[in-house]
């Protein structure tokens, strides 16, 4: 099977649907002239011409504005964050507009559409650049979450995404773009809300999602070594949450770790954590641990960085925690 990177996966579900159906279409900040801030929209002006794929100016409340207007007219547009960090300056649109719509109109008035873009961390970027959102649009009925992990799953949910008839907040990553993996040729489409089991174990199971989910399988790798053999879960979405999965995995390994890019109050792995101990509570035979972001503004120096993130350390020292294996 041929190997591409995310960002060109991203892109083959872009030109697909795009060729597929002429209600699609792509906006936002440089994914025309400039072939996308991170390429992901590479050569899809020459293909789909102005009208299709559209540059804007740098006002996000404004082109996500347009972009609603034109999911309740009838078109499925694709908007573009050139970072979820700046979602915040349109938070309104996507909240009170896209998110409500349906429900608000009696049924009359949907929005099938995608707001996309990296999320989170991407090296020393600063605390205004750096911020996970994926908790505040999980909270809110009416959106979809996704978050893939890796090439493949990044093509299938796009499309997937893209076909809903709901709003789809699609969270990426600066630093996945690069991440090379397998991808079929042929279409595929992998359903919302359904996670993935990436590796099979029996001591403890760990969930996660996003770019986080490198740090995850390498700590499985590492633990496994020691004779721990993690089940790794990859959420993919994060609304709605496939609670199933990961309750019949803590049915089988007793234990559970949730690793998360994020800051600890209200997130998504705390509704996981209540989620299991309600539904699985006999199973569990430690409480659940989870290994998030650190409860502050991310700072800009790389050691600043390191301690914020989650990391295989911290993993590890989870798992032998709920193993009751610390030293």
């Amino acid at each position: 099977m041929r190997t591409i990177q995310f960002r060109e996966a991203l892109r083959e579900a872009l030109n697909e649907e795009m060729r597929k159906d002429e209600r699609v279409f792509l906006i936002g900040e440089e994914v025309a002239e400039y072939n996308g801030a991170y390429k992901v929209s590479q050569g899809m002006l020459e293909e789909f011409g102005e009208k299709r794929v559209i540059d804007t100016p740098i006002a996000e409340l404004g082109f996500a504005g347009i972009a609603v207007g034109a999911a309740m007219n009838g078109l499925r547009p694709v908007c573009e964050f050139m970072t979820f960090n700046f979602s915040l300056v349109a938070i309104d649109q996507v909240i009170n507009a896209a998110a409500k719509m349906l429900s608000m109109s009696g049924g009359q008035f949907g929005c099938p559409m995608v707001f996309r873009g990296p999320t989170g961390s991407a090296g020393q970027l600063g605390a205004q650049h750096s911020q996970n959102f994926e908790n505040w649009y999980a909270n809110t009925p009416g959106l979809k979450v996704v978050v893939p992990s890796n090439p493949y799953d990044a093509k299938g949910l796009l499309k997937a995404a893209i076909r809903d008839e709901n709003p789809v907040i699609f969270m990426e990553s600066e630093q996945m773009y690069g991440d090379k993996g397998e991808v079929p040729e042929e279409e595929y489409i992998i359903p919302l809300g359904v996670a993935d089991i990436k590796r099979v174990g029996h001591s403890v199971t760990i969930v996660s999602f996003g770019k986080i989910m490198k740090v995850a399988l390498t700590a499985a790798d590492e633990l496994a070594k020691e004779g721990i053999e993690a089940e790794v879960i990859d959420l993919r979405t994060v609304r709605p949450i496939d609670y199933n999965t990961i309750i019949e995995s803590v049915k089988k390994t007793n234990r559970l770790v949730v690793v998360e890019e994020a800051w600890p109050l209200a997130s998504i792995s705390s509704e996981i954590a209540y989620m299991v101990q309600k539904n699985a509570f006999d199973y569990l035979d430690a409480p659940v641990k989870r290994v998030t972001c650190l409860d502050v503004p991310l700072g800009y120096a790389p050691v600043f960085v390191e301690t914020y993130l989650p990391s295989v350390k911290k993993v590890i020292d989870a798992v032998n925690s709920v193993m009751y294996k610390n030293k």
